[in-house]
């Protein structure tokens, strides 16, 4: 049986897409930095610093570490303005009180501290949690599996006794590469086909299949 379960936020526990997307979008556009919100969309999960990198480096605009840091600060003036649009997913909530009294719950994210801290808070999920990791404490964002691992050391756990909650292709490449079991919700940006690709060991359409989620977690030998 596994002992720990770590949960991805944005597109796993909660819809922040469309805050997300706007928030860069405004900020972007007072720079004229012109990126979809396809592109901006395919980059959740890799954290916010290396989405506004991406986007200034496919414009051609220059920029160093400070730059970045007067973007960051402006998007999360808008982010937190727009907080109460955020929906946390339905399941969600009966997951983590069905996870909780038989695993540690971890929550590691690539949100930036300051942010997760305060939608925990609003959301009355700060209780769920053993520990959270964000994207201020690692510094290889997802596909790389510094977060899942540091969670899982920070938890007192190892690697192959932690199940991931994902719903990116960046996440599922992470938990797998940090040897741990992966299951997969298509609630994000990408379609259960492009997840299927990266096989993890379990795909549920919704977070509000709860018996079979529970099935998997504590049938595991």
């Amino acid at each position: 049986m596994f002992e720990a379960a770590i949960f991805d936020w944005d597109g796993t526990l909660a819809d922040t897409m469309p805050v997300v997307v706007f928030a860069f979008q405004k900020v972007l556009r007072e720079i004229g930095c012109d990126v979809s919100d396809v592109f901006l969309v395919r980059r959740i999960g890799i954290g916010a610093r290396n989405m506004f990198k991406d986007a200034l480096r496919t414009n051609n605009i220059a920029f160093d570490e400070a730059a970045v840091d007067d973007l960051m600060k402006k998007k999360f003036k808008i982010q937190f303005k727009l907080f109460s649009k955020i929906k946390v997913f339905e399941g969600a909530t009966e997951l983590l009180g069905s996870l909780r009294p038989r695993l540690k719950i971890g929550l590691a994210t690539m949100s930036n501290r300051p942010v997760i801290n305060k939608l925990l808070k609003m959301k009355g999920l700060n209780g769920y949690f053993d520990f959270v990791l964000s994207a201020d404490e690692v510094k290889n964002p997802k596909p790389d599996p510094e977060i899942f691992v540091n969670c899982a050391l920070k938890l007192g756990c190892k690697p192959e006794a932690c199940v991931v909650f994902e719903d990116s292709v960046f996440g599922v490449v992470a938990a797998r590469k940090a040897n741990m079991k992966c299951v997969v919700i298509p609630s994000g940006a990408y379609s259960r086909a492009e997840l299927e690709k990266e096989k993890p060991d379990l795909i549920v359409d919704s977070l509000k299949e709860t018996q079979r989620i529970l099935d998997f977690v504590f049938s595991r030998r």
